[in-house]
């Protein structure tokens, strides 16, 4: 059952360390079938060197277990609540890289300091707020997604494919598991760019909305003109 997705997912789960994302067990990538609203995610607390795509566990919306002998992650729930508010998400990663989780427990927004982050953030990557009390001992895991979704309010999740919750790490997503890791990457380069840029300097300022669109809109949007059209090759 979804045997492609779960070779992607756990494709994309080896790119994790692959990508120096992620140590031991720490970090999952997932994918959905929007058809079915089925989710294929990484087992909970598997090791990356011992996993395989039989593995991969496959859940419906309520987190319930359609296929698969091992636990999900226990993540799971945030996934799903991320899947059932953005429809045009295909896959979700969570890390605890290092400057994005820095940030992450600072509880600070990543600033757009220049056109690398502008090339794939149209803007600050977002720091959420702390989860409550009774957040924290009722459904943490879903409450993550739902403070994800709360932070998203007046913001387009596809210009800016991720976030970091306050006091735990980042989350990023894309069209597929595989971009998913990718904007992953790219966030925690962006986290760690930002760090040394305040680093060197107690005067920097945050690029130019100009700059920011220029950046941004080559890359994506009806009117992108970086990269090659495969269509004329």
């Amino acid at each position: 059952m979804l045997e492609e997705l779960k070779k992607e997912v756990f494709n994309a789960n080896l790119e994790l360390v692959k990508q120096n994302l992620v140590i031991y067990t720490w970090g999952n990538v997932s994918g959905i079938d929007r058809e079915n609203n089925l989710i294929v995610i990484k087992p909970s607390g598997v090791s990356y060197d011992k996993i395989t795509s039989n593995d991969m566990v496959i859940v419906d919306f309520d987190g319930k277990v359609i296929e698969g002998n091992l636990r999900p992650s226990s993540d799971t729930p945030t996934h799903i609540e991320l899947y059932k508010k953005f429809k045009n998400i295909g896959g979700i990663v969570h890390t605890h890289s290092m400057y994005a989780t820095s940030w992450a427990q600072a509880g600070r927004d990543i600033p757009a300091y220049g056109t690398t982050h502008a090339d794939y953030f149209y803007g600050d990557i977002p720091c959420t707020r702390l989860l409550t009390k009774e957040e924290i001992e009722n459904e943490y895991e879903k409450n993550t997604g739902k403070i994800i979704i709360e932070k998203f309010e007046n913001i387009d999740e596809m210009a800016i494919p991720g976030v970091i919750c306050s006091g735990h790490g980042p989350f990023a997503w894309g069209k597929n598991p595989s971009e998913a890791v990718y904007n992953a990457k790219v966030l925690e380069i962006c986290a760690q760019m930002a760090y040394y840029t305040e680093l060197i300097s107690n005067k920097k300022s945050r690029i130019k909305q100009d700059l920011l669109d220029k950046h941004y809109f080559r890359k994506h949007g009806s009117n992108a003109y970086y990269g090659q059209n495969l269509k004329e090759m």
